[in-house]
């Protein structure tokens, strides 16, 4: 094998995406044998758009089935993740799957059973960790050079969305067709990120308010506050409502501070451990000396096609991925914990009761209502990491 024949389930407005770009060879190992949407306008899409060596299905398990590829990559909306995953490894084929893993822990936890036991590769789209920000600070706080952390701080809110843009599926901003709101559609990649650079917070106490400036029935505005196993705190603030929004990332740590701002990483280091400054300082208000240290990334920052292009490869080669499919349950638990907290008015330790939450989550979508009145949009994908 020379190139990994792939089959992309669900040709939406990043699936479609995702077919242009192996189309116009940004992944050389991966070749695009066929596509599957339920819905009748996409899979038009694709009989217009798309080379008559695409075979065409009307669902995923048609696809998964029919023997064309080697694996699939799926880009459905979120409750139909895992189990996807799952019937692709069952049949032999490799799987690469859309953020998030799922909706709830417990359906994720049963997918990455079923990776455990196969021997097919199973890969997720967390493409943000391509960033050369996001890895230089990665390698500096997993590295240990800096000491613990000790502070963390995330407001992410430049995810502006429109009415507009929820009236574009009668899936989305419900409870029976998405699972959640900003947290499960937007911010997947930086609760991933948050987890991946510094770790899992022990406890949750959230804020998610339902609507607050939508006329959605699911999450717009967030507020959390998070305790870290060793005494760190956090906070993380998500809306897409902010015009202009904010995406600044700190992290306070024991020899310095780490923030990631307006498309740049800058490191205040401090000359002496902090804690160590504070016990053995003689003066009252002396700060510890420091300095900003100019860093050095590599500037690659391959998104979508950089997570495509590692999949092809572990296949073909056995090298490394992005990140594994398994890992997708990590980022899905912090929002789970979030909402889970929001509902109950109280704070949440990791790990919650993942039934608990499902109950929960199952009130919700007893009550949930697909939008009537459908309206197609376009989408500008190109340097999105969130888009849907």
């Amino acid at each position: 094998m020379n190139k990994v024949k792939i089959g992309i389930i669900g040709v939406g407005n990043m699936g479609s995406n995702h077919c242009v770009n192996i189309l116009e060879g940004k992944a050389p190992e991966v070749e695009l044998r066929a596509v599957a949407d339920i819905r009748e306008t996409r899979r038009t899409w694709a009989k217009e758009n798309l080379p008559d060596t695409v075979t065409i299905f009307e669902d995923g398990d048609e696809l998964i089935k029919s023997g064309l590829c080697d694996a699939v990559f799926i880009v459905t909306p979120h409750y139909d993740h895992p189990g996807l995953v799952i019937k692709a490894l069952e049949h032999g084929l490799h799987a690469l799957c859309e953020k998030p893993a799922g909706v709830y822990t417990k359906q994720v936890r049963e997918m990455n059973r079923a990776a455990a036991k196969s021997d097919r590769i199973f890969a997720i789209m967390f493409n943000q960790r391509t960033n050369h920000l996001y890895r230089k600070m990665h390698e500096l706080v997993q590295g240990g050079t800096l000491g613990a952390i000790k502070r963390v701080n995330w407001i992410i809110t430049d995810w502006y969305r429109t009415q507009a843009y929820y009236n574009s599926g009668d899936w989305r901003a419900t409870w029976s067709g998405e699972g959640g709101g900003v947290l499960l559609n937007q911010c997947p990649h930086n609760l991933d990120l948050l987890q991946w650079i510094c770790g899992m917070p022990s406890t949750v106490m959230a804020k998610c308010h339902n609507g607050k400036w939508h006329e959605i029935e699911v999450e717009d505005d967030v507020t959390a506050y998070l305790e870290y196993p060793n005494g760190a705190t956090g906070v993380f603030v998500t809306s897409t409502a902010d015009a202009p929004g904010t995406n600044r990332f700190e992290i306070t740590l024991e020899k310095g501070k780490l923030v990631c701002e307006d498309d740049g990483l800058t490191l205040y280091m401090l000359d002496t451990n902090e804690r160590e400054h504070c016990h053995t300082a003689a003066e009252g208000f002396k700060k510890p000396e420091g300095r900003y240290v100019e860093l050095e990334t590599d500037g690659a920052n391959p998104q979508h096609m950089g997570v495509l292009n590692a999949f092809a490869a572990r296949i073909l080669h056995g090298t490394p991925l992005v990140a594994e499919g398994a890992e997708g349950i990590n980022g899905l638990t912090l929002s789970n914990a979030m909402h889970l907290s929001s509902w109950l008015g109280k704070a949440v330790q990791i790990p919650f009761d993942e039934e608990l939450f499902l109950e929960e989550l199952d009130k919700r979508r007893k009550a949930s209502g697909l939008k009537k009145e459908v309206k197609e949009v376009t989408f500008n994908t190109e340097g999105s990491y969130g888009s849907k």
